[in-house]
């Protein structure tokens, strides 16, 4: 897979570089004092927001990374270099969590964030330099660095999740309604990683996610249900597609039933978590009935009577030919914007 959504990695900082214990040497000058310099400061891990990033899979690569050591004082007061600071690029939405899973620190927003500050260089004989002590021949080694264990876990941020069951069309729609791109084909688990498109609205734009389709039991992990489930927490609103034409042999009532399902259960595990506020039963949802053109009006209106009697208002719709997709927009964009 090309995408990865969660790597466990060990960061260390560098540490700082000794002091140097140095005299000054030159012709005719017997008593030219210390002159040791400092020592440089080791570099510091530094996290880096960038928007252009979309996985973690660089991260994956190697198991450990480490900061560049500060390098030691020199004579003649030079004061040694600092190590080189380690910019480690994720996207934005990377959670930060410790080797307890507790979490450190959610990455939302673009910029740099300085995870472990390298240790202090130390000081050279310079600095002991006193009127009681004239030749002091002492240096401070330097502070180490830091290190710890983390695992990083990319929750993507997206506005809208189109969320359903498999062959719903959800890569079809995000292609139609964004330059998404998706991987398209008629058989099922086609999407094996989430996909994001930028969506133009009026004036505005938001970010819409197709979420790989999910099955009965994905809140225990059914399906990669569980890596699924947790990248639709950020979303503001869901678009709930159905397949009118039951190609997996799903009902379309029993395939609404089934997702609603697995958000409630969903849920009620991650309720007792630290940071989870908002559940995804509490979101906004649009029912959609998708591929509404290879139906019938007469089945059209009968599955839309029956889901109606249960309470839902679905939306019919043909990802494909483009079919009351204005209509889907109008409603997404009022209800994400309607603050």
């Amino acid at each position: 897979m090309k995408f990865l959504d969660e790597v466990t990695i060990r960061v260390s900082s560098g540490k700082g570089g000794p002091g140097c214990v140095s005299f000054r040497r030159e012709a005719l000058v017997p008593r030219g004092g210390p002159d040791g310099g400092d020592g440089g400061n080791g570099g510091s891990i530094i996290f880096r927001v960038d928007p252009r990033v979309t996985t973690l899979i660089d991260l994956r690569l190697k198991r450990e990374y480490r900061a560049q050591d500060g390098e030691k004082g020199r004579g003649a007061n030079q004061a040694g270099a600092n190590g080189s600071n380690l910019f480690l690029h994720v996207p934005p939405g990377t959670l930060i969590k410790d080797d307890q899973g507790m979490q450190i620190i959610d990455l939302t927003e673009v910029g740099d964030w300085v995870f472990l500050q390298g240790g202090l260089g130390g000081k050279g004989n310079t600095f002991y330099k006193s009127s009681v002590n004239q030749a002091p021949s002492v240096a401070q080694k330097g502070l180490p660095g830091e290190s710890r264990e983390i695992t990083l876990e990319l929750k993507l941020l997206a506005d809208v999740g189109i969320i359903g069951l498999p062959n719903a069309g959800k890569s079809t729609l995000i292609s139609h309604l964004s330059s998404a791109k998706p991987k398209i084909a008629d058989y099922p688990f086609t999407t094996l990683v989430p996909n994001l498109g930028v969506v133009k609205w009026q004036d505005r734009s938001f970010v819409i996610a197709d979420i790989p389709g999910l099955v009965e039991g994905a809140h225990l992990g059914v399906g990669l249900g569980m890596q699924f489930l947790r990248h639709i927490e950020r979303c503001k609103m869901f678009v709930h597609l159905i397949d009118i034409q039951s190609i997996t042999g799903k009902k379309p009532l029993e395939a609404f039933l089934e997702i609603q399902q697995e958000l409630m259960h969903y849920d009620k595990k991650r309720s007792e978590d630290e940071g989870y506020f908002e559940p995804l039963m509490s979101r906004p949802q649009i029912v959609v009935l998708n591929k509404c053109d290879t139906v019938s009006s007469t089945k059209r209106n009968q599955v839309v009577k029956q889901l109606q009697q249960k309470g839902i208002r679905p939306l019919c719709i043909s990802a494909v030919s483009g079919e009351n997709l204005k209509e889907l927009l109008l409603e997404i964009g009022k209800k994400i914007f309607s603050d």
